[in-house]
C-alpha cells in the first residue's frame, strides 16, 4: 500500500475479492452413462465451489434448469463464447466430442480435459471409471496444459476464399460419389510433387495420425513431433507413399479441372465443404495451438499399447527387469 493509498482512520481494509474459478462441462447427452456420469460431475466440482457452466441444448438434455437446480450452474445459450473466463473445459464422451470441444474452445484456448466413453478414445485423458481421480484432480488444479500443433486450413473455388476454419486431428479432400475418383495435384511449399487419381488425400497432425491416417495406411507420430503428414487414399500412381514434412511447410491440394469428379472438404470429420473440379486447399500449421489438459505425465508409448491393445508380453526391457529385482523375484 502507498503512501496515497492509506485508510482513513477508524475504517477496515476492503475485503479481497473472492477468486471465481469456473469450469464448462461438455457432454455426449445421448448416452445414458454420459448423462450420469455428467450430473456426478456437476455435483461435485459446485460442492468444491467450482461455478459449472453447460450448454442450453445439454442442461435441458440433462434436466438441469438453474431456476430449479438443487446446485448452482450458468447456462451459455451457444457453443460461441461459451468456454471464456473457463480454466478448463471437461468433455464426457468420445473422441468425436473431443473435437467438437476443441471447436468451442478455439477462440479461448481453454484446455480440454477428455473422459473417454467411446471406443478408443486417443484425445481422452481418463477412463470413466478414473472420474473420482478426475474431479479431484481439477479441483486441486493437479493437471497440466499441453500444446497439440493444429492447422489451418482454407479451401478457394475459382480463386476466391470460401472457408477458412482449423483441424486438431485432419482436414481430408475426398471423393464425393462413391463411384468416381477425383484427380489432384499435391503441391508443397508453391512447388508441384504429384498428381494422382485417388479416393482422397488426408493431411494429418501428430495429433491426428493415430486417427483418419493410422487407418489409411500414414505413420503413428508422437505427439511431441512438430511435422504434417500427407497420405494419399487408394491412389492410382507409382509415388503415392506417405510423406512427413516439415511443420512450416504450406501444402496445396488441387482438384484437377477437367476431372468429372467432385469432392468435399472435411475437418475433423466434422465440418464439410464440397469442392467443384478447379478447388484448390491450403493447409498449413495454425497460428495457435489446441490444449489439451494431462493428468499424467506418462510415456505415449503406453497410450499406444493400451489404446491398440498391442502384444507385449514377454517384454523383459530394463525397467521391468529393475522392477523385478526390487520385487525380489530375479
Amino acid at each position: 500500500m502507498t503512501d496515497q493509498q492509506q485508510l482513513a482512520p477508524g475504517s477496515a481494509p476492503a475485503p479481497a475479492t473472492a477468486e471465481v474459478r469456473r469450469v464448462l462441462v461438455l457432454s455426449h447427452t445421448g448416452r445414458d452413462a454420459a448423462r450420469d456420469v455428467t450430473l456426478s460431475f456437476c455435483r461435485a466440482l459446485t460442492a468444491a465451489g467450482i461455478v459449472v457452466r453447460l450448454l442450453a441444448d445439454e442442461a435441458a438434455d440433462l434436466g438441469l434448469d438453474p431456476a430449479t437446480a438443487d446446485y448452482p450452474i450458468e447456462i451459455a445459450d451457444d457453443e460461441e463464447g461459451a468456454a471464456e473466463a473457463c480454466e478448463l473445459a471437461v468433455v464426457v464422451g468420445g473422441d468425436g466430442s473431443i473435437l467438437r470441444a476443441a471447436e468451442i474452445t478455439w477462440g479461448s484456448g481453454t484446455p480440454v480435459l477428455g473422459i473417454n466413453l467411446g471406443h478408443v478414445g486417443f484425445l481422452a485423458e481418463a477412463e470413466v471409471e478414473d472420474v473420482d481421480a478426475v474431479i479431484e484432480a481439477i479441483v486441486t488444479r493437479a493437471w497440466t496444459p499441453e500444446d497439440r500443433l493444429a492447422l489451418e486450413v482454407r479451401a478457394y473455388r475459382d480463386g476466391e476464399l470460401v472457408t477458412q476454419t482449423f483441424a486438431l486431428n485432419e482436414a481430408s479432400v475426398e471423393k464425393a460419389a462413391r463411384e468416381r475418383m477425383i484427380e489432384v495435384v499435391l503441391e508443397i511449399d508453391n512447388r508441384p510433387l504429384s498428381r494422382w487419381g485417388c479416393d482422397g488425400v488426408v493431411l494429418a497432425t501428430p495429433t491426428g495420425s493415430t486417427a483418419y491416417n493410422f487407418s489409411a495406411g500414414g505413420p503413428v507420430v508422437w505427439p511431441r513431433v512438430e511435422a504434417l503428414v500427407i497420405v494419399p487414399i487408394s491412389a492410382h500412381a507409382l509415388f503415392a507413399r506417405p510423406l512427413v514434412v516439415a511443420p512450416d511447410s504450406a501444402v496445396a491440394v488441387e482438384v484437377i479441372a477437367r476431372t468429372d469428379g467432385a469432392g468435399v472438404l472435411w475437418c475433423d470429420g466434422r465440418r464439410a465443404v464440397d469442392l467443384p473440379p478447379g478447388a484448390r486447399i491450403e493447409v498449413r500449421r495454425a497460428d495457435r495451438k489446441v490444449q489439451l489438459a494431462r493428468l499424467h505425465d506418462s510415456p505415449f508409448t503406453d497410450r499406444l499399447v493400451a489404446k491398440f491393445d498391442l502384444p507385449v508380453e514377454g517384454w523383459r526391457g530394463s525397467a521391468e527387469r529393475r522392477q523385478r529385482r526390487e520385487e525380489g523375484s530375479l
